[in-house]
């Protein structure tokens, strides 16, 4: 049950933290606006289009603003109270540093489970929508326009590698609009490498309903398993690969930069193509336990806040919140070395994205303990 010292603490943090996070919000949000405003009105979307694709986009930016959010209206309901000396009555009374931020405490670790669930479920859908309807609107707007539709969704020299299955598949372009590869060539090799038979075809598709490939105006390459030589060519019109079930959307993830991804997708890359089998994955790896470590960072934020708000020098308050502030510049810092490392396998993933929070965390208890 909170006391009346939980109850006041809480109360001056909410109306900081309110504040706080309306203007982070609205400084995203115009950010955003100056960068796709533009396009979206390009494209003829209504007011009611453009407002419902902010209102998508908007869930995928609380992971990151909340956390700092959090940490701005700390230091500035805490820094009030302490130059109004409340603090030091409410420790005159015999209350220690964690009793009095205990309320603070538990708005960190339901920050951190609210962050959580966002992340786990309502970001990724979020990423997702917000992606596809924006693409709707591109392509809606070029509806007139013939050789800029098949120009619309083009990706240009797309690879993916099963290795499980030794298939190295290459494509000139790819449609994502059509679901339709041109000049495909596709690669079949050996455990230890030696190239078995080449496919090589001016288009193919993924065929949704018995979900395998088929080719189209190609020829079939045998090669000696021993040598590599051409034994023979088998030319056809049109060829369906029971054995080839490379989902297309997972070779355009790949193709991808891993912070454009949804936690869905991430997990899906993970899942689908071990990092043991591509190095490649290693990146999609360490971005996905980052996301789900990242809203952990509020309770850092507390360990961080709270020591430096409370005995920072009455006269001059900014003194404790740089010192705040840079360790907690150090702290996305650690994140981007970290990122760095687990990217290169230098460290492992999971450790990787755990590290920062650890390393703060064990900052933000020893800095408590001397508050103490």
């Amino acid at each position: 049950m909170m006391s009346l010292i939980d109850r006041y603490v809480l109360k001056e943090w909410v109306v900081g933290f309110a504040l706080t996070l309306g203007v982070i919000v609205g400084i995203l949000i115009l950010q955003n606006m100056y960068d796709s405003l533009p396009d979206l009105l390009e494209m003829g979307a209504s007011f009611g289009e453009v407002l419902f694709y902010y209102i998508l986009a908007l869930p995928a930016y609380l992971p990151a603003i909340l956390p700092i959010a959090f940490l701005v209206s700390l230091l500035f309901s805490l820094g009030t109270l302490h130059r109004n000396n409340e603090i030091t009555a409410i420790r005159a009374s015999g209350a220690g540093l964690f009793r009095i931020s205990r309320s603070l405490w538990m708005a960190g670790f339901g920050l951190s489970g609210l962050l959580f669930y966002l992340t786990a479920s309502v970001v990724p859908y979020s990423v997702e929508r917000a992606r596809t309807f924006f693409d709707n609107l591109e392509y809606a707007a070029l509806q007139e326009d013939a050789a800029a539709i098949k120009q619309q969704g083009l990706v240009y020299n797309l690879g993916f590698d099963n290795r499980k299955d030794g298939r190295l598949w290459l494509m000139d372009r790819f449609s994502e609009r059509a679901w339709l590869g041109l000049g495909v060539n596709v690669h079949t090799r050996d455990e230890d490498g030696q190239e078995l038979n080449r496919i090589s075809a001016s288009e193919a598709y993924f065929d949704d309903t018995q979900g395998s490939w088929v080719f189209l105006n190609g020829r079939e390459l045998i090669l000696d398993p021993e040598t590599g030589d051409p034994m023979r060519t088998i030319p056809f019109k049109e060829k369906s690969f029971e054995e080839f079930y490379e989902d297309p959307s997972l070779m355009l993830a790949l193709h991808k930069d891993p912070k454009g991804l949804s936690l869905f997708e991430l997990r899906r890359i993970i899942e689908t193509v071990p990092a043991e089998e591509n190095p490649v994955v290693h990146a999609y790896l360490v971005r996905y336990f980052s996301l789900l470590a990242a809203p952990f960072s509020c309770v850092v934020v507390v360990g961080l806040a709270v020591p430096f708000a409370v005995s920072g020098v009455r006269t001059n308050p900014m003194i404790g919140i740089s010192k705040c502030m840079g360790y907690f510049l150090i702290f996305y810092v650690l994140i981007s070395i970290s990122t760095i490392l687990g990217d290169r396998q230098m460290i492992p993933a999971l450790l990787a994205a755990w590290l920062p929070n650890l390393v703060m965390f064990g900052a933000g208890a020893w800095l408590f303990r001397q508050a103490r």
